[in-house]
Protein backbone atom coordinates (compact mmCIF):
# COMPACT_ATOMS: atom_id res chain seq x y z
CA UNK A 1 0.00 0.00 0.00
CA UNK A 2 1.50 3.31 -1.08
CA UNK A 3 1.54 6.14 1.42
CA UNK A 4 0.30 9.25 -0.40
CA UNK A 5 3.08 11.70 -1.06
CA UNK A 6 3.11 15.23 -2.33
CA UNK A 7 5.29 15.06 -5.45
CA UNK A 8 6.66 17.89 -7.56
CA UNK A 9 7.62 17.41 -11.20
CA UNK A 10 9.74 20.21 -12.64
CA UNK A 11 9.32 20.62 -16.40
CA UNK A 12 6.03 20.33 -18.30
CA UNK A 13 7.61 18.96 -21.45
CA UNK A 14 6.88 15.53 -22.86
CA UNK A 15 8.61 13.52 -20.13
CA UNK A 16 7.48 15.63 -17.19
CA UNK A 17 3.83 15.73 -18.24
CA UNK A 18 3.72 11.98 -18.97
CA UNK A 19 5.47 11.23 -15.67
CA UNK A 20 2.76 13.16 -13.86
CA UNK A 21 0.09 10.90 -15.40
CA UNK A 22 1.93 7.80 -14.21
CA UNK A 23 2.28 9.25 -10.71
CA UNK A 24 -1.41 10.17 -10.61
CA UNK A 25 -2.28 6.62 -11.68
CA UNK A 26 -0.41 5.43 -8.59
CA UNK A 27 -2.45 7.78 -6.41
CA UNK A 28 0.07 10.53 -5.65
CA UNK A 29 -0.65 14.24 -5.43
CA UNK A 30 1.31 15.87 -8.25
CA UNK A 31 2.22 19.50 -8.86
CA UNK A 32 3.90 20.21 -12.17
CA UNK A 33 6.08 23.35 -12.48
CA UNK A 34 7.22 25.00 -15.69
CA UNK A 35 8.99 28.29 -16.30
CA UNK A 36 7.02 28.89 -19.52
CA UNK A 37 3.34 29.67 -20.10
CA UNK A 38 0.89 26.84 -20.71
CA UNK A 39 1.88 25.54 -24.17
CA UNK A 40 -1.81 25.19 -25.00
CA UNK A 41 -2.07 29.00 -25.03
CA UNK A 42 0.99 29.80 -27.18
CA UNK A 43 2.18 29.18 -30.73
CA UNK A 44 4.87 26.49 -30.78
CA UNK A 45 7.13 26.74 -33.81
CA UNK A 46 10.55 27.65 -35.11
CA UNK A 47 12.75 25.53 -32.88
CA UNK A 48 11.57 21.96 -33.14
CA UNK A 49 12.43 18.53 -34.44
CA UNK A 50 9.36 16.35 -34.90
CA UNK A 51 9.07 13.41 -32.59
CA UNK A 52 9.17 9.80 -33.81
CA UNK A 53 7.41 7.46 -31.41
CA UNK A 54 8.66 3.88 -31.49
CA UNK A 55 7.96 0.76 -29.43
CA UNK A 56 9.48 2.01 -26.16
CA UNK A 57 7.43 5.19 -26.29
CA UNK A 58 4.20 3.37 -27.10
CA UNK A 59 4.81 1.00 -24.20
CA UNK A 60 4.96 3.91 -21.74
CA UNK A 61 1.81 5.47 -23.21
CA UNK A 62 -0.04 2.16 -23.14
CA UNK A 63 0.91 1.61 -19.49
CA UNK A 64 -1.34 4.50 -18.44
CA UNK A 65 -4.01 3.92 -21.06
CA UNK A 66 -3.46 6.92 -23.33
CA UNK A 67 -2.03 5.14 -26.38
CA UNK A 68 -5.26 5.50 -28.38
CA UNK A 69 -5.50 9.28 -27.90
CA UNK A 70 -1.89 9.76 -28.97
CA UNK A 71 -2.14 7.49 -32.04
CA UNK A 72 -4.88 9.75 -33.35
CA UNK A 73 -2.36 12.59 -33.83
CA UNK A 74 0.48 10.53 -35.36
CA UNK A 75 1.44 9.39 -38.85
CA UNK A 76 3.20 6.03 -39.41
CA UNK A 77 6.51 6.08 -41.28
CA UNK A 78 7.53 2.59 -42.42
CA UNK A 79 10.61 3.60 -44.42
CA UNK A 80 13.33 6.11 -45.07
CA UNK A 81 13.10 7.96 -48.37
CA UNK A 82 16.67 8.89 -49.37
CA UNK A 83 16.89 11.83 -51.79
CA UNK A 84 20.12 12.16 -53.79
CA UNK A 85 21.32 15.38 -55.42
CA UNK A 86 19.78 14.41 -58.75
CA UNK A 87 16.35 14.02 -57.20
CA UNK A 88 16.33 10.23 -57.26
CA UNK A 89 14.58 8.64 -54.27
CA UNK A 90 15.62 5.31 -52.74
CA UNK A 91 13.29 3.73 -50.19
CA UNK A 92 14.73 1.82 -47.23
CA UNK A 93 12.13 -0.10 -45.16
CA UNK A 94 12.55 0.31 -41.41
CA UNK A 95 11.44 -2.96 -39.89
CA UNK A 96 11.97 -6.43 -41.28
CA UNK A 97 8.27 -7.14 -40.71
CA UNK A 98 6.91 -3.83 -41.96
CA UNK A 99 7.08 -2.02 -38.61
CA UNK A 100 6.81 1.75 -38.50
CA UNK A 101 7.85 4.66 -36.34
CA UNK A 102 5.25 7.39 -35.85
CA UNK A 103 5.73 11.07 -36.63
CA UNK A 104 4.09 13.65 -34.40
CA UNK A 105 4.52 17.38 -33.94
CA UNK A 106 6.30 18.09 -30.66
CA UNK A 107 3.84 20.89 -29.91
CA UNK A 108 0.76 18.79 -30.68
CA UNK A 109 2.06 15.91 -28.57
CA UNK A 110 2.98 18.15 -25.65
CA UNK A 111 -0.41 19.85 -25.67
CA UNK A 112 -2.23 16.52 -25.77
CA UNK A 113 -0.25 14.97 -22.89
CA UNK A 114 -0.72 18.10 -20.75
CA UNK A 115 -4.44 17.94 -21.48
CA UNK A 116 -4.51 14.28 -20.42
CA UNK A 117 -2.40 15.03 -17.34
CA UNK A 118 -4.84 17.72 -16.27
CA UNK A 119 -7.69 15.28 -16.81
CA UNK A 120 -5.83 12.76 -14.62
CA UNK A 121 -5.64 15.29 -11.77
CA UNK A 122 -2.19 16.82 -12.17
CA UNK A 123 -2.04 20.40 -10.91
CA UNK A 124 0.07 22.97 -12.74
CA UNK A 125 2.11 26.02 -11.88
CA UNK A 126 3.04 27.54 -15.23
CA UNK A 127 5.21 30.67 -15.39
CA UNK A 128 7.05 29.36 -12.33
CA UNK A 129 10.80 29.39 -12.77
CA UNK A 130 12.83 27.35 -10.28
CA UNK A 131 15.37 29.54 -8.51
CA UNK A 132 16.51 27.02 -5.92
CA UNK A 133 15.83 23.54 -4.62
CA UNK A 134 16.65 22.08 -1.24
CA UNK A 135 17.94 18.55 -1.78
CA UNK A 136 17.48 17.63 1.87
CA UNK A 137 13.82 18.49 2.25
CA UNK A 138 12.57 18.71 -1.38
CA UNK A 139 11.41 22.31 -1.20
CA UNK A 140 11.39 24.56 -4.25
CA UNK A 141 11.88 28.30 -4.51
CA UNK A 142 9.80 29.21 -7.56
CA UNK A 143 7.94 32.05 -9.13
CA UNK A 144 7.54 34.44 -12.06
CA UNK A 145 10.69 36.24 -10.92
CA UNK A 146 13.09 35.91 -8.01
CA UNK A 147 11.63 38.85 -6.11
CA UNK A 148 8.17 37.28 -6.07
CA UNK A 149 9.34 33.66 -5.68
CA UNK A 150 7.78 31.55 -2.95
CA UNK A 151 8.87 28.39 -1.14
CA UNK A 152 6.84 25.29 -1.97
CA UNK A 153 7.25 22.18 0.17
CA UNK A 154 7.11 18.67 -1.30
CA UNK A 155 8.04 15.16 -0.26
CA UNK A 156 9.78 14.28 -3.55
CA UNK A 157 10.99 16.30 -6.54
CA UNK A 158 11.54 14.88 -10.03
CA UNK A 159 13.68 16.99 -12.34
CA UNK A 160 12.31 16.62 -15.86
CA UNK A 161 13.52 20.06 -16.88
CA UNK A 162 15.70 19.19 -19.85
CA UNK A 163 19.33 19.26 -20.88
CA UNK A 164 20.07 22.40 -18.88
CA UNK A 165 18.14 21.24 -15.82
CA UNK A 166 17.97 23.57 -12.83
CA UNK A 167 17.48 20.59 -10.53
CA UNK A 168 20.63 18.91 -11.88
CA UNK A 169 22.60 22.14 -11.50
CA UNK A 170 21.85 22.08 -7.79
CA UNK A 171 22.80 18.39 -7.57
CA UNK A 172 26.10 19.20 -9.30
CA UNK A 173 27.20 21.16 -6.24
CA UNK A 174 27.49 17.91 -4.32
CA UNK A 175 30.84 16.32 -3.72
CA UNK A 176 31.59 13.46 -6.17
CA UNK A 177 28.90 14.38 -8.66
CA UNK A 178 30.08 13.55 -12.18
CA UNK A 179 28.87 15.63 -15.09
CA UNK A 180 29.87 16.13 -18.72
CA UNK A 181 28.39 17.89 -21.71
CA UNK A 182 29.47 17.77 -25.31
CA UNK A 183 28.18 19.99 -28.09
CA UNK A 184 28.27 18.77 -31.69
CA UNK A 185 29.88 21.05 -34.24
CA UNK A 186 26.49 20.93 -35.96
CA UNK A 187 23.49 23.07 -35.29
CA UNK A 188 19.97 22.76 -36.62
CA UNK A 189 17.27 25.03 -38.01
CA UNK A 190 13.60 24.33 -38.54
CA UNK A 191 12.19 24.74 -42.05
CA UNK A 192 8.84 23.76 -43.55
CA UNK A 193 7.16 22.06 -46.49
CA UNK A 194 3.54 23.30 -46.46
CA UNK A 195 0.59 21.19 -47.54
CA UNK A 196 -1.05 21.29 -50.93
CA UNK A 197 -4.04 23.62 -51.20
CA UNK A 198 -6.38 20.70 -50.52
CA UNK A 199 -4.51 19.82 -47.32
CA UNK A 200 -2.71 16.77 -48.71
CA UNK A 201 1.02 16.09 -48.38
CA UNK A 202 3.30 17.19 -51.23
CA UNK A 203 5.56 14.15 -50.83
CA UNK A 204 5.00 10.65 -49.43
CA UNK A 205 3.54 11.02 -45.95
CA UNK A 206 4.56 7.55 -44.77
CA UNK A 207 8.29 8.12 -45.18
CA UNK A 208 11.02 9.70 -43.09
CA UNK A 209 12.63 11.86 -45.78
CA UNK A 210 16.40 12.35 -45.69
CA UNK A 211 18.65 14.36 -47.98
CA UNK A 212 22.09 13.05 -46.82
CA UNK A 213 25.06 15.19 -47.88
CA UNK A 214 27.85 13.86 -45.64
CA UNK A 215 28.74 16.97 -43.63
CA UNK A 216 25.18 18.27 -43.49
CA UNK A 217 21.70 16.96 -44.19
CA UNK A 218 18.04 17.84 -44.41
CA UNK A 219 15.21 15.73 -42.98
CA UNK A 220 11.43 16.02 -43.21
CA UNK A 221 8.72 14.41 -41.08
CA UNK A 222 4.98 14.56 -41.86
CA UNK A 223 2.34 16.41 -39.85
CA UNK A 224 -1.39 15.79 -39.62
CA UNK A 225 -2.24 19.04 -41.42
CA UNK A 226 -0.44 17.95 -44.60
CA UNK A 227 2.76 19.87 -43.91
CA UNK A 228 6.23 18.54 -43.13
CA UNK A 229 8.49 19.79 -40.37
CA UNK A 230 11.95 19.97 -41.92
CA UNK A 231 15.24 20.23 -40.09
CA UNK A 232 18.50 21.37 -41.63
CA UNK A 233 21.53 20.01 -39.76
CA UNK A 234 24.71 21.88 -40.67
CA UNK A 235 28.01 22.98 -39.08
CA UNK A 236 28.05 26.30 -37.26
CA UNK A 237 31.28 27.27 -39.03
CA UNK A 238 33.04 26.17 -42.22
CA UNK A 239 32.57 26.16 -45.98
CA UNK A 240 28.93 25.08 -45.84
CA UNK A 241 27.71 26.40 -42.53
CA UNK A 242 25.23 28.64 -40.79
CA UNK A 243 27.99 31.21 -40.46
CA UNK A 244 28.79 31.41 -44.18
CA UNK A 245 25.31 30.94 -45.65
CA UNK A 246 24.17 34.36 -44.51
CA UNK A 247 22.47 35.97 -47.50
CA UNK A 248 19.46 35.10 -49.64
CA UNK A 249 21.70 34.64 -52.66
CA UNK A 250 23.98 32.19 -50.84
CA UNK A 251 21.00 30.29 -49.44
CA UNK A 252 19.38 29.91 -52.87
CA UNK A 253 22.67 28.77 -54.41
CA UNK A 254 23.22 26.28 -51.58
CA UNK A 255 19.78 24.69 -52.01
CA UNK A 256 19.99 24.74 -55.82
CA UNK A 257 23.25 22.79 -55.56
CA UNK A 258 22.53 20.31 -52.78
CA UNK A 259 18.73 20.11 -52.38
CA UNK A 260 17.35 21.10 -55.80
CA UNK A 261 14.22 18.94 -55.50
CA UNK A 262 13.11 20.86 -52.38
CA UNK A 263 12.98 24.36 -53.87
CA UNK A 264 9.46 23.99 -55.27
CA UNK A 265 8.37 22.30 -52.05
CA UNK A 266 9.55 25.07 -49.72
CA UNK A 267 8.08 28.45 -50.74
CA UNK A 268 8.89 29.98 -47.35
CA UNK A 269 12.51 28.75 -47.30
CA UNK A 270 14.11 32.20 -47.15
CA UNK A 271 11.75 33.50 -44.49
CA UNK A 272 12.08 30.34 -42.36
CA UNK A 273 15.86 30.23 -42.64
CA UNK A 274 16.42 33.82 -41.60
CA UNK A 275 13.63 33.96 -39.02
CA UNK A 276 13.94 30.69 -37.13
CA UNK A 277 16.77 30.34 -34.60
CA UNK A 278 19.82 28.16 -35.09
CA UNK A 279 19.88 25.68 -32.22
CA UNK A 280 22.63 23.52 -30.77
CA UNK A 281 22.88 19.77 -30.19
CA UNK A 282 24.22 18.59 -26.87
CA UNK A 283 24.88 15.30 -25.12
CA UNK A 284 24.93 15.37 -21.32
CA UNK A 285 25.83 12.59 -18.92
CA UNK A 286 25.84 12.65 -15.16
CA UNK A 287 25.90 10.49 -12.05
CA UNK A 288 24.24 10.06 -9.62
CA UNK A 289 20.75 10.68 -10.94
CA UNK A 290 19.19 10.62 -7.47
CA UNK A 291 19.64 12.18 -4.05
CA UNK A 292 18.62 9.94 -1.16
CA UNK A 293 14.84 9.37 -1.17
CA UNK A 294 14.03 12.93 -2.19
CA UNK A 295 15.26 13.94 -5.64
CA UNK A 296 15.58 12.20 -9.02
CA UNK A 297 16.47 13.28 -12.54
CA UNK A 298 14.61 11.85 -15.51
CA UNK A 299 14.68 12.22 -19.30
CA UNK A 300 17.01 14.84 -20.77
CA UNK A 301 17.83 16.18 -17.32
CA UNK A 302 19.62 12.87 -16.69
CA UNK A 303 20.81 12.00 -20.20
CA UNK A 304 20.32 14.45 -23.07
CA UNK A 305 21.29 12.89 -26.40
CA UNK A 306 21.54 13.97 -30.02
CA UNK A 307 18.40 13.24 -32.08
CA UNK A 308 19.81 10.98 -34.78
CA UNK A 309 18.19 7.76 -33.58
CA UNK A 310 14.89 9.41 -32.76
CA UNK A 311 15.18 7.95 -29.27
CA UNK A 312 15.48 10.97 -26.96
CA UNK A 313 11.79 11.07 -26.11
CA UNK A 314 11.45 7.28 -26.27
CA UNK A 315 14.36 6.86 -23.84
CA UNK A 316 12.80 9.42 -21.49
CA UNK A 317 9.46 7.62 -21.66
CA UNK A 318 11.24 4.36 -20.90
CA UNK A 319 12.75 6.01 -17.81
CA UNK A 320 9.17 6.60 -16.68
CA UNK A 321 8.24 2.97 -17.34
CA UNK A 322 11.13 1.77 -15.18
CA UNK A 323 10.37 4.25 -12.40
CA UNK A 324 6.70 3.24 -12.47
CA UNK A 325 7.74 -0.41 -12.11
CA UNK A 326 10.05 0.35 -9.20
CA UNK A 327 7.41 2.38 -7.36
CA UNK A 328 4.82 -0.37 -7.81
CA UNK A 329 7.19 -2.95 -6.35
CA UNK A 330 9.11 -0.77 -3.90
CA UNK A 331 6.99 -1.17 -0.75
CA UNK A 332 7.17 2.60 -0.23
CA UNK A 333 10.94 2.41 0.37
CA UNK A 334 11.80 5.47 -1.66
CA UNK A 335 15.54 5.29 -1.06
CA UNK A 336 15.54 1.79 -2.60
CA UNK A 337 13.13 2.84 -5.36
CA UNK A 338 15.45 5.68 -6.39
CA UNK A 339 18.56 3.50 -6.35
CA UNK A 340 16.98 0.67 -8.34
CA UNK A 341 15.65 3.13 -10.92
CA UNK A 342 19.09 4.66 -11.30
CA UNK A 343 20.82 1.29 -11.43
CA UNK A 344 18.48 0.09 -14.20
CA UNK A 345 18.52 3.22 -16.37
CA UNK A 346 21.98 4.79 -16.14
CA UNK A 347 23.75 2.15 -18.34
CA UNK A 348 20.94 2.42 -20.87
CA UNK A 349 21.16 6.19 -20.97
CA UNK A 350 24.87 5.93 -21.75
CA UNK A 351 24.26 3.27 -24.41
CA UNK A 352 21.62 5.19 -26.35
CA UNK A 353 23.86 8.27 -26.30
CA UNK A 354 26.56 6.24 -28.04
CA UNK A 355 24.12 4.70 -30.50
CA UNK A 356 22.73 8.14 -31.35
CA UNK A 357 26.20 9.50 -32.14
CA UNK A 358 26.82 6.57 -34.46
CA UNK A 359 23.52 6.94 -36.25
CA UNK A 360 24.40 10.46 -37.34
CA UNK A 361 27.08 8.99 -39.60
CA UNK A 362 24.60 6.43 -40.91
CA UNK A 363 21.96 9.05 -41.69
CA UNK A 364 24.34 11.64 -43.13
CA UNK A 365 26.66 9.42 -45.15
CA UNK A 366 26.00 5.69 -45.06
CA UNK A 367 22.39 5.80 -46.26
CA UNK A 368 23.69 7.02 -49.63
CA UNK A 369 26.53 4.49 -49.79
CA UNK A 370 26.19 1.51 -52.13
CA UNK A 371 27.98 -0.95 -49.85
CA UNK A 372 25.99 0.13 -46.81
CA UNK A 373 22.76 -0.52 -48.70
CA UNK A 374 24.05 -3.93 -49.76
CA UNK A 375 24.91 -4.76 -46.16
CA UNK A 376 21.36 -3.90 -45.12
CA UNK A 377 20.01 -6.22 -47.82
CA UNK A 378 22.24 -9.06 -46.60
CA UNK A 379 21.13 -8.53 -43.00
CA UNK A 380 17.45 -8.43 -43.98
CA UNK A 381 17.76 -11.62 -46.04
CA UNK A 382 19.62 -13.43 -43.27
CA UNK A 383 17.11 -12.29 -40.63
CA UNK A 384 14.19 -13.68 -42.63
CA UNK A 385 15.93 -17.06 -42.91
CA UNK A 386 17.26 -17.10 -39.33
CA UNK A 387 14.96 -14.85 -37.25
CA UNK A 388 16.12 -16.39 -33.97
CA UNK A 389 19.78 -15.77 -34.75
CA UNK A 390 19.82 -12.21 -36.03
CA UNK A 391 17.86 -9.00 -35.64
CA UNK A 392 19.26 -5.80 -37.19
CA UNK A 393 20.43 -3.09 -34.81
CA UNK A 394 17.77 -0.57 -35.88
CA UNK A 395 15.00 -3.10 -35.20
CA UNK A 396 16.39 -3.82 -31.74
CA UNK A 397 16.51 -0.12 -30.86
CA UNK A 398 13.19 0.92 -32.35
CA UNK A 399 10.92 -2.12 -32.27
CA UNK A 400 11.86 -4.02 -29.10
CA UNK A 401 12.08 -3.33 -25.37
CA UNK A 402 15.52 -4.91 -25.10
CA UNK A 403 17.75 -2.73 -22.88
CA UNK A 404 19.83 -0.25 -24.88
CA UNK A 405 22.99 -1.51 -23.16
CA UNK A 406 22.37 -5.03 -24.46
CA UNK A 407 21.47 -3.68 -27.89
CA UNK A 408 24.76 -1.79 -28.08
CA UNK A 409 26.76 -4.87 -27.10
CA UNK A 410 24.98 -7.09 -29.63
CA UNK A 411 25.25 -4.40 -32.28
CA UNK A 412 29.00 -4.22 -31.84
CA UNK A 413 29.30 -8.00 -32.36
CA UNK A 414 27.03 -7.96 -35.38
CA UNK A 415 28.90 -5.09 -36.98
CA UNK A 416 32.18 -6.96 -36.64
CA UNK A 417 30.64 -9.99 -38.34
CA UNK A 418 29.22 -7.85 -41.15
CA UNK A 419 32.57 -6.15 -41.62
CA UNK A 420 34.11 -9.54 -42.37
CA UNK A 421 31.20 -10.45 -44.65
CA UNK A 422 31.51 -7.23 -46.65
CA UNK A 423 35.24 -7.86 -47.10
CA UNK A 424 34.57 -11.12 -48.93
CA UNK A 425 35.79 -11.13 -52.57
CA UNK A 426 33.00 -10.43 -55.07
CA UNK A 427 30.47 -9.80 -52.32
CA UNK A 428 28.33 -7.80 -54.77
CA UNK A 429 27.93 -10.92 -56.90
CA UNK A 430 27.62 -13.56 -54.18
CA UNK A 431 25.58 -11.75 -51.52
CA UNK A 432 22.49 -13.90 -52.10
CA UNK A 433 24.40 -17.18 -51.98
CA UNK A 434 24.23 -19.84 -49.27
CA UNK A 435 27.96 -19.32 -48.70
CA UNK A 436 27.31 -15.87 -47.22
CA UNK A 437 24.63 -17.23 -44.88
CA UNK A 438 26.96 -20.02 -43.81
CA UNK A 439 29.74 -17.53 -43.06
CA UNK A 440 27.44 -15.47 -40.83
CA UNK A 441 26.24 -18.61 -39.02
CA UNK A 442 29.82 -19.72 -38.52
CA UNK A 443 30.77 -16.38 -37.01
CA UNK A 444 27.71 -16.39 -34.75
CA UNK A 445 28.56 -19.88 -33.50
CA UNK A 446 32.04 -18.70 -32.60
CA UNK A 447 30.61 -16.14 -30.20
Amino acid sequence: MQINKNIAVVGAGLVGSLLSIHLRKLGFSVMLYDKSPDIRTVNFSGKSINMAISTRGWHALKTVGIEKEIREITIPMDKRAIHDQDGKITNQPYGINGEAIYSVSRGDLNRKIIELAEKAGTQFRFNHKIFDVSLEDATLLAGVNEEEAKVFAHDIVFGADGAFSKIRQKMQRQNRFNFSQYFLHLGYKELCIPSNQDGTHRIDSNSFHIWPRKDFMLIALPNMDGSFTCTLFMPFEGTHSFETINTETKLKSFFETFFPDTLELMPSLIEDYFTNPTSSLVTTQCYPWVYKDRIALIGDAAHAIVPFYGQGMNAGFEDITELFHQIENGNNDWAAIMQEYQKARKPNGDAIAELSFRNFKEMGTDTADEMFLLQKKIEAKFTKKHPNSWLPLYDRVSFTLQPYSEVLEIGNRQQQIMKEVMEQPNIKEIWQSDAVDELILKKLNQE
